[in-house]
This record gives structure tokens, C-alpha cells and sequence, in this order.
């Protein structure tokens, strides 16, 4: 999990990319690094830590190519430091690559390389792929019919390379013998080429590089591209030239600056309103929800007899929200499931199954894996993404998106939110198709899906309380989160923002289990958060708390307007109040308060809210 960018065109390219790196940090902070063209040598500037670093590096400072290629680390093998950072040269320093991705038969090209006289310094795998480029570039030049002009000779090395390489991989190359060109290629991971006037970009990710360009050209496996500041030529995996379309991005630059806001997290968790509001976007017709894009007919609906969600991480948690949803609503059986687990059991899918992929950055490399299994078996697919042209949106029969915009920092809070209501959206539609729910349940849900941004906007000028809650918290070494139904969801969910970005040790539990061995975790000051949202299990979830509480737990308790009324709230020590809404849209509502919570818990400890330790934003590797 690492962000890679390059440049080549008239201007200096180490500034566009610092800008780039500095936009994909996200992606990794543990090392960076750039490498230019600098006449006929290429020169490299690389530190342990942050962007930030390579500002003040005098190697940085002597960079004056306008062709270059940098990168951000996320370390899988070797590690953080100098060494170890990209870009990564080969040992005669003729090529210098950049690689985000894992190369899982490195240690058997490393032995053959040493074989033939290469030598390494890094304990990294990328630094296999400069040295196999280097010996398959020096292959043909060896052969004598080879009256290829340099740049194709690089191409074909590099093509021969990826070849050899097992597991994924974006790379960039430069060379000293094409001192005018760039090559890049990708599988399973990641990559983006915009197009701009006499000058072109790469990134991992769009926002990198949106303010250059519209205009952008997204890459699939095994297609290879050459690059010059004036033409990009695309080449398939026989190395056959052919024409590609741009595709045009929408999204407002602006939209992946932080916009006045300290934090990106503090910034997104206030987009959505905006976030959801643009999600239903025109999914509302007549009071009824509708998907042109998807070919689901009544016929094809009634012939499943399981729907699957797989997901990881926040978005597992997203299809979790609406698990009961669906069963309720459609009359047929979900089941939720991680994605690096789905593949590796052998799970019963069959031409009457449909698999929905949830992933904010549709790059996931176990939700693509699990993907591409669903399709191996006859499965129809459905891909649910916040990203256009993802590798997940490409692979799968269908893909439909949410609108939630660039999300930056990596404890995701739009496109969770986000996820919920297209989620929701897609059930309606599902039922409607299906005939199982009658037009005034529609309209009952259609009219509380619009009114779900202003209930969030009410809770978003009402945060006081959890600010004050998170000073007395922060502290803490433990804290539990409980609920029941699908505020059970919601208190995975808010467990899970608390410890990825405040490092303190949390866990969630379904109410009705305490007394099956976790309450033997409480004693006098634990903090546990209760989310009591549903009217129905309300008594038997506040009789669960009291029971922590005469062990002498500190209580939370996020209620709505409604559940409110059926408490004594004396009996708790925070009550946090929510808007009302119905109980398949109460966690889009009811995990606000406590993604609030997680920020100013992380921000009272001083931590980096956006960059937490050992984690990336897209999980592009397994």
C-alpha cells in the first residue's frame, strides 16, 4: 500500500511531485522519495519519514529533470528507512523504478539475479524489478537482429520483467536511454495517467494529480504505456499498440484540500450531509428508487436464493447496517463477509447467488480477489465504490457509486455513511423489482432517506457535549462499545474509529452477551458506550447497561428522540441525544456522535488524526 505519482513535460518536475506525494500520504508515510532525469544520469532523493523530509534534502534541492517519478512507502517488506525507500535503481544505475504493490516470488528472482552477477542493498522486493529490467534490456541488446530504437528496447525489458513477476504491481520506469520517455504499467494495483498540454501525470489516485487535469486515461491489467511530454501510446500485453479513451473527472479539485478545516477526518465527517445528499442524487423518481444502470429483473430476482456482501474494514461494516434491511425488505438471505476470508472457504456461490462488493476506493486487493472468485462461479456482481473506473467498478458485471467525493484521511466516515444510504437505495429497488414492499413502505423510507441530511447537519451544531466527553476519555487504556440489533453494527463501527486513530484498546459487543464471559472485563471506571436507538429493545439493553453500571462503569448512551422518552436518564452518566428516524437508517444518524468522539480523543492525545501508525488508506495488497 504505498502512492506512487510521475510527471514529464516542460516544467521542473520535483515540485508537482512533492505536491502529489504530499496529497497521496495517505496512502503511506513511512519513507518517500523522488527520482529524475537530470540530462544523462538519473538522480535520486529519498529519506526515512514523512514527505515533509524531502523539502529539506540537498539532493532534493539539485533536482532539475523535467521527467521524474516519486513515492510514498507503506512498508510491506523491509524496514521503514533510507535503504529501503523508493525509488529503487538498478546496479548499474541506468534504471530507477517505482512500485506500489507486494512481488511474492521476489526472493526467487533475487537468487537468480545474484546468479548473474547483481547485487542488492535494500531488503525490499521492489529492488528486484530495476535489476530483471536492466537484464532483460541487456538480453536484447545482445541480439544482433534487435533493430528496436532504445525507448521500444526498454518496453520490451520491461514487458519481459512483468512477466516473471507474481503477485501486484504499479510501476514507473525511467531510464538514461530514453531520456524523453517514461514507461508505466499496472496489475491489481492501482494507477491513473491525466492528460495535460505538452505535459503528463501518473498517480495511484486521482486527487494526486486533479488539479492538472480532467482528463484522465485508467489503466487495466497488463497494459503498458509509453509517455512523452507530447503523446502517450498504449500497448497490450503482446505489446500491440492500440487507442484508449480519456475519461473525464467531475470531482472539484478544492474537494481533496482540507478547505479551512485542521484535519481532513474533522472536514469529512462534516461532508456528510453534502456526502449523503449527493449519494440519493437522482436514485429518487416519483417517490420510487431507480438504477437504469442495472439489468435486475423480477425473474432474476426471485431465482436468488442467497445475496452476499463482502467487504473489509469500515464497509463490512456498511453492509452489516443493512443486512436486516434486505432481509426484511426482499425476502432472501444475506450474508455478510470479510473479503480476506470470503475465497480462502470455499463459499457456496453459484448462478443464484448475488455478490455485492462494497469498497470506498474499489482497489481492495481481497475484495477484488473475492470479486473475481463470485465471477469464476457463476455469480452475477455488483461492485459498490466511491471511485469511477476502480479496478472493482471494471471487474464486476455491474458497479453502481456512491457520490461522497475525494476521501482523504484513512478512518473513513463519508463513504461509510455514504455506503449505508446507496445500500439502502439498492434494497428499495431490489424490493420494488421483487414486489415484496408496498408503495407506502417506499415512500415511508424514500421520504426519511431526504431528510437524513439535515438530521445530520442537527447533530453536527449540537458536538459540544462529546468534546467535553472526549477530555474526561482520552486517558483511558480501554473502552466498550454495546448495543443490540443494528446499533450493534453501530458500535462496531464506532469501536473501530477509536482505536484505529486514538491507539486506545477497544472492543464492541452485543448487549445480550456481556453475561457470557465479557463482563468479567468491567470494573470501577471502564468507559462503555451504549447506542440505544430502536424502541424495542430498549428495556433490555438499558437493564444490560445497569448491570455495568453497579460495577462501577462510567456509561455513555447515544438515544434518539424517540428512545429517549423510555430511559431515566439519571441512571447514566452522558446522554447523548439524535434525531429520530426509522431503524434501517438509524446508524447513518447514530455513529456521528461517536466518529465526533474518536476525533477529539485522538485530538486530545496530540495524535496525527489523518495518518494513524501502521495504517493506509486503500489496502491494495493482501
Amino acid at each position: 500500500m504505498c502512492g506512487i505519482v510521475g510527471y514529464i513535460g516542460k516544467q521542473k518536475a520535483s515540485p508537482i511531485l512533492l505536491a502529489g506525494l504530499s496529497k497521496l500520504e495517505y496512502r503511506g508515510y513511512d519513507s518517500a522519495g523522488i527520482a529524475t532525469i537530470e540530462k544523462d544520469f538519473i538522480k535520486v532523493a529519498k529519506d526515512k519519514g514523512r514527505v515533509e523530509n524531502l523539502y529539506n534534502l540537498k539532493e532534493t534541492k539539485e533536482l532539475e529533470g523535467t521527467i521524474g517519478i516519486a513515492h510514498t512507502r507503506w512498508a510491506t517488506h523491509g524496514i521503514p528507512s533510507k535503504i529501503n525507500s523508493h525509488p529503487h535503481l538498478d546496479i548499474t544505475e541506468s534504471f530507477a523504478v517505482v512500485h506500489n504493490g507486494i512481488i511474492e516470488n521476489y526472493i526467487e528472482l533475487k537468487k537468480f539475479l545474484e546468479e548473474k552477477g547483481y547485487e542488492f542493498i535494500s531488503d525490499t522486493d521492489t529492488e528486484v524489478i530495476p535489476n530483471l529490467i536492466s537484464y532483460f534490456y541487456s538480453q536484447e541488446m545482445e541480439d544482433s537482429q534487435n533493430n528496436k530504437n532504445a525507448c521500444l528496447r526498454v518496453l520490451k525489458a520491461v514487458k519481459n520483467a512483468c512477466e516473471k513477476l507474481i503477485g501486484s504491481f504499479s510501476i514507473e520506469v525511467i531510464s538514461k536511454y530514453m531520456p524523453d520517455n517514461m514507461i508505466v504499467v499496472r496489475k491489481d494495483s492501482p494507477l491513473v495517467i491525466g492528460k495535460g498540454n505538452s505535459e503528463n501525470y501518473i498517480a495511484s489516485d486521482i486527487p494526486a494529480i486533479l488539479s492538472y487535469t480532467k482528463d484522465f486515461y485508467l489503466l487495466n491489467n497488463f497494459e503498458y504505456v509509453i509517455l512523452s511530454k507530447d503523446n502517450i501510446k498504449f500497448y497490450d500485453n503482446k505489446l500491440n499498440e492500440f487507442t484508449k479513451q480519456t475519461t473525464t473527472i467531475t470531482w472539484d479539485a478544492m474537494a481533496a484540500d482540507k478547505g479551512g478545516y485542521e484535519d481532513f477526518m474533522i472536514k469529512e465527517i462534516n461532508e456528510q450531509p453534502t456526502a449523503v445528499r449527493e449519494t440519493i442524487g437522482s436514485r429518487i423518481e416519483n417517490g420510487k428508487c431507480i438504477f437504469p444502470e442495472l439489468d435486475f429483473s423480477k425473474e432474476y430476482l426471485s431465482s436468488l436464493n442467497l445475496i452476499y456482501i463482502v467487504a473489509c474494514g469500515t464497509a463490512m461494516h456498511a453492509g452489516l447496517a443493512v443486512k436486516n434491511t434486505i432481509e426484511k425488505l426482499c425476502k432472501i438471505p444475506v450474508i455478510v463477509d470479510i473479503a480476506s476470508e470470503f475465497r480462502y472457504r470455499n463459499p457456496i456461490v453459484n448462478e443464484k447467488t448475488l455478490c455485492i462488493f462494497v469498497s470506498q476506493s474499489g482497489e481492495t486487493a481481497d475484495t477484488l480477489a473475492a470479486l473475481k472468485l463470485s465471477k469464476e462461479n457463476h455469480a452475477k456482481t455488483l461492485a459498490i465504490t466511491n471511485v469511477i473506473g476502480s479496478s472493482i467498478s471494471r471487474e464486476a458485471d455491474f458497479a453502481i457509486y456512491t457520490h461522497a467525493g475525494p476521501e482523504i484521511a484513512v478512518a473513513s466516515t463519508k463513504a461509510y455513511t455514504s455506503q449505508i444510504t446507496l445500500l439502502t437505495l439498492l434494497t428499495l429497488y431490489l424490493a420494488e423489482t421483487l414486489q415484496t414492499i408496498s408503495q407506502n413502505e417506499i415512500r415511508e423510507i424514500v421520504d426519511e432517506l431526504l431528510s437524513l441530511p439535515s438530521k445530520i447537519e442537527n447533530v453536527l451544531k449540537n458536538i459540544d457535549p462529546i468534546s467535553i466527553i472526549a477530555k474526561n476519555m482520552f486517558k483511558e487504556k480501554d473502552v466498550f462499545y454495546i448495543g443490540r440489533g443494528v446499533d450493534y453494527v453501530t458500535s462496531q463501527e464506532a469501536s473501530l474509529k477509536l482505536k484505529e486513530i486514538s491507539y486506545i484498546h477497544s472492543e464492541s459487543y452485543a448487549a445480550g452477551e456481556l453475561k457470557h464471559g465479557t463482563i468479567a472485563l468491567i470494573e470501577k471506571g471502564i468507559n462503555v458506550i451504549g447506542i440505544i436507538t430502536d424502541s424495542n429493545l430498549v428495556k433490555k439493553t438499558v437493564s444490560n447497561i445497569e448491570e455495568l453500571t453497579t460495577r462501577g462503569a462510567i456509561t455513555t448512551v447515544i438515544v434518539n428522540e424517540a428512545t429517549e422518552k423510555q430511559i431515566d436518564k439519571t441512571i447514566f452518566d452522558n446522554v447523548i441525544v439524535v434525531p429520530e428516524t426509522i431503524s434501517y437508517l438509524s446508524p447513518i444518524v447514530s455513529i456521528v456522535p461517536l466518529q465526533m468522539l474518536a476525533y477529539f480523543v485522538s485530538k486530545e492525545k496530540g495524535l496525527d488524526v489523518d495518518k494513524p501508525r501502521n495504517l493506509a488508506k486503500s489496502v491494495t495488497v493482501e
